[in-house]
């Protein structure tokens, strides 16, 4: 059995219609009168049956792929530092190295990553990046709201879709926000409509399918995303 699999805890085109050329106007005549003026051409006309789509411009609706994933365990040892400034701790750092793994392993590696600018989450992408080429090649944006979202009662999840719809594109199908509680594992309750709890390095899978982002987010609304995991690092959470 897939190693990684062993720690995913599942919860339960138209038509044309062309006028005909006009006559040659060496031959046109009026009033018995020959007459240089050119007769004034009909317009082309391109008539597009109701409720039929060119096929070029037909977008089919995907699964998207949403991971929220909250940061490795950090260190207390410099009390001194602001909360927003605390490190990993040793174990923060073999938790970011595996969980990188395990998403690899599942085939879950975002296109577009947004983490939380406080250092523990930087440290968090890093040690990812490090490992695992998929995290370094994703687009990376630093969003500072992150740390400070997460500690207001029933704010991340709306705050979480602004951002994704705000920085992603219809073609990248898999996001990953990095973050912090007790907004992530909230967040990841009201989307998927079950109750979620991310220990410090786990992961919530989610999924959705839309044409874009904005419609993925209306079509499942809240309680619509299918939580289809929690990765965690170790066995022992």
């Amino acid at each position: 059995m897939n190693a990684a699999l062993c720690n995913i805890y599942p919860i339960f085109k138209f038509s044309d219609t062309l006028c005909q050329p006009p006559r040659c106007p060496c031959s046109w005549t009026g009033g018995g009168r020959s007459s240089n003026r050119l007769p004034t051409p009909r317009s082309l006309v391109i008539e597009t049956p109701e409720g039929q789509v060119d096929e070029e411009t037909r977008s089919e609706s995907v699964a998207r792929r949403l991971i929220l994933l909250r940061h490795a365990k950090s260190s207390w040892a410099d009390r001194s530092l602001r909360d927003h400034d605390r490190p990993l701790s040793k174990s923060g750092r073999t938790d970011a190295i595996n969980i990188s793994h395990k998403l690899q392993q599942l085939g879950w590696i975002p296109e577009l990553i947004l983490c939380s600018d406080a250092i523990r989450t930087r440290e968090t992408l890093k040690i990812m990046q490090g490992q695992v080429r998929g995290f370094s090649e994703a687009e990376v944006h630093f969003i500072s709201s992150f740390y400070s979202i997460a500690a207001m009662d029933g704010q991340t999840a709306e705050h979480l879709q602004q951002a994704i719809c705000k920085f992603s594109r219809d073609e990248i199908l898999t996001v990953m926000c990095m973050g912090h509680n007790k907004g992530w594992e909230e967040a990841a309750s009201m989307f998927s409509g079950t109750s979620v709890e991310l220990k410090t390095c786990n992961a919530a899978l989610l999924e959705a399918s839309g044409k874009s982002w904005e419609e993925a987010f209306t079509l499942a609304g809240l309680g619509g995303w299918k939580l289809q995991g929690i990765v965690k690092p170790n066995i022992s959470q």
